[in-house]
């Protein structure tokens, strides 16, 4: 019996020691576990739908496991009220996608953080629009731009050619309209076609004279008008309403329904950007279409409105600073430009040294990209910059016959000097 008590115990003590044994192997990787980190979640809050930055999601998720990337999309008409109002209330996303105006409002209200340990990667292009005081507080995107696709088997058809002068514009309308052909399709339901339409003949005939190289920043300022200045170019313009190019019946007309007239060969011509193209082909896979710039009366490379597209800032207030700069750390590298290029094909990067191959449709505005013509005025409005709405507005008035190029002007121009006394007081 004591013999057996004895092996007993040994037997029990062997265990002992082989399941404590077994602990202490069970423990070693539990403390491993314990020691690897768990993802961290952050937030992105963008106004593209995540098509649109897909393959740069793909590329945080390969690259930065440690980060879970939370895309929100927001529909622009409600973007900025929703994010100013969480990042009020010092919450909001972690990576907030901003225009030149708010990057420079949220970084002076505090909202975003100085991020100019990145700048030098950038050209000043980009960089410039998205700084404030010399400080960087958001990474320039991909540029855009907007021009007048054309379809060129109708072109063909016709035997036009891609104008070089505003006349020539206006007479291949005239060549179109007799054959029976829309000249152009515009979704002027939006406030957004009429103000890039008539900027393109004022970026040509006035901002792009040397005598004119300061005039947005010194509009931006208070220090002069556009009444007085663009009536000019833009009386000009009217020539598209008067001739009935452009018709009032066109206000009825959605960004979705003048896309399918261009796309279906319902209209010869529409004013769009890259952004449109996978949605035209997919419309109509055989369309065979072009672009080309805005022109003015002399003959030129033409003006592209454009320029430095969203803007990626890093919220202030987030607990996960150092995440955030990971992700903007990747955006800044031609490796995460490709990314963000490849949703976006046909734009340009600021980042520095990264060139991209420009796709067929844009095949008719390379010298207009080469000479960087490429051009958005109201990015050097200031705190005024958002006075375009009202600008697109009212030129929406001009082409229903309710206001005139003098009367729309200086309805802006007293808008701008509200928002520049807003700022004063």
């Amino acid at each position: 019996m004591k013999k057996f008590s004895i092996l007993l115990l040994t037997a029990a003590t062997l265990l002992s020691m082989t399941l404590a044994g077994c602990g202490n192997e069970n423990n070693a990787p539990a403390a491993n576990q314990g020691e690897k980190k768990e993802k961290v979640k952050i937030r992105i809050a963008y106004w593209n739908k995540e098509d649109s930055v897909k393959t740069l999601l793909d590329l945080v998720k390969e690259k930065l496991p440690n980060i879970e990337l939370e895309y929100q999309f927001i529909d622009n008409k409600q973007y900025q009220n929703i994010i100013e109002t969480q990042l009020t209330a010092g919450a909001g996303p972690d990576i907030i996608s901003t225009n030149p105006y708010t990057a420079s409002r949220y970084a002076k209200l505090g909202y975003i953080k100085d991020i100019s340990e990145l700048a030098d990667r950038y050209n000043d292009g980009g960089k410039n629009v998205y700084s404030v005081d010399g400080k960087l507080y958001a990474l320039p995107g991909i540029s855009w731009f907007e021009g007048m696709f054309y379809n060129k088997e109708i072109f063909e058809k016709l035997n036009l050619k891609v104008p070089t002068t505003f006349d020539e514009e206006l007479a291949l309308h005239e060549t179109l309209k007799q054959n029976g052909i829309k000249p152009q399709a515009m979704g002027a339901k939006s406030w957004e076609p009429m103000m890039k339409s008539s900027m393109g003949l004022v970026m040509n005939d006035f901002l792009s004279k040397s005598e004119n190289k300061d005039f947005d920043v010194q509009y931006g300022e208070g220090k002069t008008k556009l009444d007085g200045n663009w009536n000019t170019a833009l009386e000009q313009w009217t020539e598209l309403i008067k001739l009935g190019y452009l018709t009032e019946d066109m206000l009825g007309v959605d960004y979705d329904q003048a896309l399918d007239e261009f796309a279906t060969g319902k209209a010869a011509m529409w004013q769009s950007g890259p952004w449109a193209v996978e949605a035209i082909q997919t419309k109509n896979p055989n369309l065979k279409f072009d672009m080309f710039p805005f022109y003015g009366s002399e003959p030129g490379a033409g003006w592209l409105i454009g320029g430095p597209g969203v803007g990626f800032a890093a919220n202030s207030k987030s607990k996960h600073q150092e995440e955030i700069m990971q992700v903007l750390d990747l955006i800044s590298t031609p490796e995460g430009q490709q990314a963000f290029w490849s949703d976006n094909k046909g734009g340009s990067s600021y980042l520095k040294d990264v060139e991209f191959e420009m796709p067929e449709q844009f095949a008719s505005v390379s010298e207009t990209l080469k000479a960087g013509n490429v051009y958005a005025p109201w990015n050097n409005w200031g705190d005024a910059s958002n006075v375009i709405e009202d600008y697109g507005k009212n030129f929406q008035y001009v082409l229903s016959g309710k206001m005139t190029i003098a009367e729309a002007l200086q309805a802006i121009d007293k808008k701008t000097n509200e928002l520049i006394q807003g700022k004063a007081q």
